[in-house]
């Protein structure tokens, strides 16, 4: 028998209609490339969707197509997020620093009909026109020549439009994967998926957003959804604050002159911001709350920024994951750890929002289910209705039967539920038979105090099968000699974890989402060989 409830279609138009009608008047700012800036609100924001959405249905398109979007982070770019669900279309968000030929891939195997970027990716454009068959429609966020500018282009309708209904498991947007192996992956996120995920952000124990709060995502939008960001800011009616460049003088100067109270991004938008601040002689912005993911913050980062009064909260997810999976809040003792204790807690990856499921499986045997004792690692499986189940197109599930997912990440859970991330279960580490964790390595290494950046690679190795070689970036004028740095870890990690050697180089490769790429170390070094294999 059927409860005795209305029915409500969770689709995200119901997200911006919301935030227009109970936050109309709050401020979305944008920075722009070329150093202006605009305002706008809400209000602004849903009757700008209405007009794209009619737009769209002007070019001919229908409920199910695709528009790509090449944009950095700001309000017209949020107005793409709404006006495409609204005419029942699915925004597929490409990352433009991806290579030539994953683009091609991406948007051809989306089927995009229609293109909107930034005038600043004009170049990709240009490039890529020819190898996209399928896109019909070029639009441009900003103003130029011999260009369809977006405000003229969304300015010759009229707004009386109503939002396409439809099932709430229809798809709204598109991610994919970086491609670290093979051909990126695209995710379909649901309208149901992205109200869920957006509702559990809102949760305390996540991004706490109230009407107070003020964010600055540096995360960008093509980024795994923005982490949800700007879905769960509209449900809070929350001010946004843009940035189309990801300079850290203009952060720190927005951050200051809009009030800024939440901001989330890499690591190394971070570290960028603080050498900012060390050649400038400033503090640190008052934020609340700092959110990092992406990859495993640094202590001496997350101790600089809890020393300032923030917030630090660690976020880890992937772009199968909408891509939430867990946060590091602040925990029932909290009060009574020290602030040693502190920092080693947010240090892990936090504990799983409701909504989500985790568990460890042993990295030989994914049969065997591993303890949450805080000591026993393997490979991270995932589960829950924001997760993916099957990838776009693709003709088999990508979950086990009873719904889990194989993250690639190798972790321990703790008895509380917190994550802590030791690797990846294509970089962790062999050695005579048991695992070294390459990113524990790469943390500690970074907390030397003349090491930049670090990276470790297990190398063939004639008795143990592979050791660790760690590849360090100096800091600029440092003075910086392998055993140091091997003293420095000696009394951090396992004595047989101490890499076989160090290797100082000028740059660490890295992903086209910011990530240090395993892949291109392993391939630049081919033909490297450790004293003991010779």
């Amino acid at each position: 028998m059927l409860g005795a409830m209305q029915d409500w279609t969770m689709r995200v138009t119901h997200v911006v209609d919301h935030a227009a009608r109970e936050a109309g008047s709050r401020e979305i700012v944008t920075h722009w490339a070329d150093g202006s800036e605009t305002r706008t609100n809400w209000a602004g924001i849903r009757r700008d969707a209405l007009k794209m959405a009619q737009a769209l249905e002007r070019l001919g398109l229908k409920p199910g197509d695709k528009v790509a979007s090449i944009a950095m982070n700001h309000s017209r770019h949020l107005v793409s997020w709404f006006g495409v669900a609204g005419m029942g279309g699915v925004l597929h968000t490409v990352n433009p620093r991806l290579f030539e030929d994953q683009l091609e891939y991406i948007v051809n195997h989306a089927e995009d009909r229609v293109v909107i970027y930034d005038a600043m990716f004009q170049p990709i454009i240009d490039l890529m026109k020819d190898r996209w068959p399928n896109v019909e429609h070029y639009i441009c966020f900003d103003s130029g020549e011999h260009v369809t500018s977006f405000e003229d282009w969304i300015g010759a309708e009229d707004g009386d439009y109503r939002w396409v209904e439809g099932d709430e498991r229809d798809p709204c947007m598109i991610c994919y994967t970086s491609g670290t192996t093979g051909n990126p992956k695209g995710v379909q996120y649901e309208h149901r998926s992205t109200m869920l995920h957006a509702m559990a952000g809102l949760q305390p124990a996540a991004f706490a957003f109230s009407a107070a709060s003020v964010m600055l995502p540096v995360v960008p939008m093509f980024h795994a959804a923005s982490w949800g960001l700007p879905y769960a800011g509209a449900m809070a009616g929350i001010k946004f604050v843009f940035c189309a460049v990801n300079d850290p003088a203009v952060l720190h100067e927005m951050m200051i002159k809009e009030g800024v109270t939440d901001s989330a991004g890499v690591p190394t938008v971070w570290l960028a911001h603080f050498q900012y601040c060390d050649a400038e002689g400033i503090d640190l912005p008052p934020l609340k709350v700092a959110t990092i993911g992406g990859s495993a913050a640094p202590k001496s980062m997350i101790e600089r920024l809890m020393k300032s009064g923030i917030r630090v909260q660690h976020a880890w997810g992937m772009t199968e994951t909408s891509p939430i999976g867990t946060v590091g809040g602040p925990t029932h003792d909290w009060e009574q750890m020290s602030f040693e204790e502190k920092v080693a807690k947010i240090q892990m990856q936090g504990r799983p929002i409701f909504g989500v499921e985790l568990r460890t499986v042993d990295l030989d045997d994914f049969t065997k289910v591993l303890p949450r004792d805080g000591k026993t690692s393997g490979a991270l499986q995932i589960r829950g209705p924001w997760v993916v189940k099957r990838y776009f197109k693709a003709e088999e599930d990508a979950v086990t039967e009873d719904g889990w997912f194989d993250t690639g990440d190798v972790g321990i859970l703790h008895s509380d539920g917190t994550l802590q991330l030791t690797d990846r279960t294509k970089d962790v580490i062999k050695s005579g038979g048991e695992w070294i964790s390459s990113v524990e390595l790469e943390n500690a290494a970074v907390g030397h105090p003349a090491v930049a950046e670090a990276a470790c690679i297990g190398m063939a190795h004639p008795k143990w099968d592979e050791r660790p070689v760690l590849f360090v970036v100096p800091k600029p004028g440092a003075e910086c000699e392998a055993q140091s740095i091997i003293a420095f870890l000696s009394d951090k990690v396992a004595k047989w974890w101490l890499p076989d050697a160090v290797e100082f180089v000028d740059d660490i490769p890295h992903t086209a989402t910011g990530k240090i790429s395993k892949k291109d170390l392993r391939a630049r070094f081919a033909d490297y060989r450790l004293p003991e294999a010779e």
